[in-house]
């Protein structure tokens, strides 16, 4: 049997650990660049009234959620599937969705940024702004 050559292992400093403050900043710069990446790809889809909610001290689930709205359920599976297609393009494999097939409220767990993209109507009904806090008080009005 034949040994196993053991590596001396030079030592090695502990390093200090970086105040949370750091940290933070330091994980803020590609959440703020997957949010904006989001936001391009909404825009280039001519989705209406987009609106960005922070949720950074109200939920662990997302760093922000983006709500739009499309025209119709056609335009909102195609933003979607656009919106799918750039994220997996850019090296996001962790993209989900659901709500693709019917078209009348798709959401999409891009990790740190939540998407949901809505027909007016059920935007309407919904009022998921309302509901984190936003002072939106009716999102189709505010398409007019």
């Amino acid at each position: 049997m034949t040994a196993i050559p053991r590596i001396k292992s030079a030592k090695v400093k502990s390093r200090k650990p970086e105040p949370a403050a750091k940290r933070q900043r330091s994980a803020a710069g590609p959440v703020k660049a997957l949010l904006k990446l989001i936001e391009q790809a909404l825009e280039d889809g001519q989705a209406d009234v987009p609106v960005v909610i922070d949720l950074q001290g109200k939920s662990s689930i997302a760093d922000y959620m983006l709500i739009a709205s499309g025209r119709s359920q056609r335009q909102v599976a195609a933003l979607a599937e656009r919106l799918l297609d750039t994220l997996r393009a850019q090296g996001y494999r962790r993209v989900s969705a659901e709500g693709l097939p019917h078209g009348d409220w798709v959401l999409i767990d891009a990790g740190d940024v939540i998407v949901h993209l809505f027909r007016p109507e059920s935007r309407s009904r919904y009022n998921l702004e309302k509901m984190w806090g936003e002072d939106f008080a009716d999102p189709a009005a505010a398409e007019r």
